[in-house]
C-alpha cells in the first residue's frame, strides 16, 4: 500500500467513528466496505477493523459511562451472547477461502446498507422489547459482525430502539457491549490468522481515536435520520461497486 492509502484509511477511520459515535453504528460496515473496495481479503479486513475497534469502542464506552448512558443489565444480556456469536463468526470467516467469501460479504454489507436506510424512516420506538429477545439479538449481531466485518450496531441498536428501548440507553449499552464483543472477535482472528497488518491497523486506529471525542458534538449538528441515510447510501455504493468488480 502507498502512503496515500494509509492516509485514506485514517480518514475512513475518522469519518466512520464520527458517525458511529453519533448513531451507535457504522464504524465496522463503513471501514470494512472501504477495505474490501481497496482489495483487502475479507478475513484480514474484518481482523483489522475489529482490532482497531478495541481502541475506538473503549473510548466510546468510557464516554457513555461518564454520561450515564449504560444499562448494565442490558450489557450483560447482550454481552454474553454477543461474545459467543463473535467467536463463532470470526472462526467461520477465518476458515473460508477469501475468493469465495468476498461476494457473500459484499452482499451482506449491501443488505446492511438497505437495513440502515429502512431504519432511517422508522426511528420512533414502538413498544417495549421482551427481555428474552436480548440474548438472541446479541448472538446474531455478534456472529454477523465478525463474519461480515460489521453489523453489530445496525442489528443490535436498531432492533432495541425499534422495539421500545430508550435510544440513549440503547446506544450507550450497545456501544459498551461492543468493546467486549470486539475483543472476542479480534482474539479469535489473532489465533486463526496471526497479528493484523499493523500499518493498516495503526492508520485506522489513529483516525478513529481522533474522532471519538467529537461524536457527541457531531450529532448535535446533523440529525440521526440524515446520518443514517448517508451511511446507508455509502455502504450500498461501496458494496455494489465491489460486486461489480
Amino acid at each position: 500500500m502507498m502512503l496515500d492509502d494509509y492516509l485514506l484509511l485514517a480518514l475512513i477511520g475518522f469519518a466512520a467513528q464520527m458517525v458511529d459515535g453519533a448513531l451507535g453504528m457504522a464504524f465496522g460496515v463503513v471501514s470494512t466496505s472501504a477495505m474490501l473496495a481497496m482489495g483487502m481479503p475479507p478475513a484480514h479486513a474484518s481482523a483489522v477493523v475489529h482490532t482497531a475497534e478495541i481502541f475506538t469502542t473503549g473510548a466510546s464506552a468510557a464516554s457513555h459511562f461518564y454520561h450515564r448512558n449504560i444499562d448494565w443489565r442490558l450489557v450483560i444480556r447482550l454481552g454474553i451472547a454477543g461474545v459467543l456469536g463473535a467467536v463463532l463468526g470470526a472462526w467461520v470467516l477465518s476458515n473460508v477461502d477469501s475468493s469465495v467469501a468476498r461476494p457473500f460479504i459484499a452482499v451482506y454489507l449491501l443488505g446492511i446498507g438497505c437495513f440502515i436506510l429502512l431504519k432511517a424512516y422508522k426511528l420512533a420506538p414502538a413498544r417495549d422489547a421482551p427481555s428474552i429477545w436480548t440474548a438472541p439479538v446479541g448472538f446474531v449481531a455478534g456472529f454477523l459482525d465478525a463474519s461480515g466485518g460489521g453489523g453489530w450496531g445496525p442489528v443490535a441498536t436498531s432492533t432495541l430502539v425499534g422495539s421500545g428501548h430508550a435510544p440513549r440507553m440503547a446506544v450507550g449499552s450497545v456501544n459498551t457491549t461492543e468493546f467486549f464483543v470486539t475483543i472476542a472477535a479480534a482474539t479469535t482472528f489473532f489465533v486463526e490468522l496471526g497479528a493484523a497488518p499493523w500499518k493498516e491497523l495503526l492508520a485506522l486506529v489513529i483516525g478513529g481515536v481522533l474522532a471519538a471525542p467529537f461524536g457527541g458534538l457531531f450529532v448535535k449538528r446533523i440529525s440521526a435520520r440524515v446520518l443514517m441515510i448517508a451511511v446507508g447510501c455509502l455502504v450500498i455504493g461501496l458494496s455494489a461497486w465491489q460486486l461489480a468488480r
